[in-house]
């Protein structure tokens, strides 16, 4: 699971959700080319993506160096935040995980005005996981995407509560690692690792 590179709108530290299409910033652009570089020698079956630029760009950085076309899915877009789009985290006066978990007292189940649930984000990106999952690629699979998209599919595959999310932090152009073994028990064996980036 890999959070896509940095854009102008993460180092503006603003709201950033599915309905933005911002693209790679410089620094999110020598991200991805790091990524690219660091998994050339992982044996990779298939790479997903979200079909946004940011992730898309990124996941193309590391198809590069591998024989392989990046296979998008709607369904791994970032959590729809509808009227906080593009807003200053700032002006929420709390981190944004806990915003959305607070939001009405709804612990996750409330939709954001005129957005989505916590909860609606967790089943749409689970249902794409299961169906790599179903699909049994040989070798590592690599799914980019967003935040949100990643920290949810960490609390689904670990079988954690989603209100578990606001005590994640994955950053830009980061790797975390789940290992689902025969059985169908997930480990999380890398959690948002940076080291590859060095200085971006």
């Amino acid at each position: 699971m890999i959070r896509h590179g940095e854009t102008v709108w993460n180092q503006e530290r603003r709201i950033q959700g599915g309905s933005s299409d911002t693209e790679l910033s410089e620094v999110g652009r020598r991200q991805a080319e790091k990524l690219g570089l660091t998994l050339k020698d992982v044996e990779v079956s298939a790479i997903y993506s979200s079909p946004l630029k940011r992730a898309f760009d990124t996941a193309q950085a590391i198809a590069s160096h591998h024989q392989i076309k990046v296979e998008t899915e709607p369904d791994l877009r970032e959590m729809e935040v509808g009227e906080l789009e593009g807003v200053p985290i700032s002006e929420l006066g709390t981190s944004f995980s806990q915003f959305m978990l607070q939001w009405r007292q709804g612990r996750g189940m409330e939709r954001l005005p005129g957005g989505e649930s916590v909860v609606n984000l967790a089943n749409r990106v689970w249902r794409v996981i299961q169906h790599i999952i179903r699909k049994r690629d040989p070798g590592t699979v690599i799914v980019v995407g967003h935040y949100f998209v990643v920290v949810v599919a960490i609390c689904k595959a670990l079988r954690w509560p989603l209100t578990c999310l606001e005590r994640i932090r994955v950053q830009t152009g980061s790797i975390s690692i789940i290992d689902l073994d025969s059985s169908g028990q997930s480990r999380l064996t890398l959690l948002g690792d940076t080291c590859h980036l060095g200085e971006s």
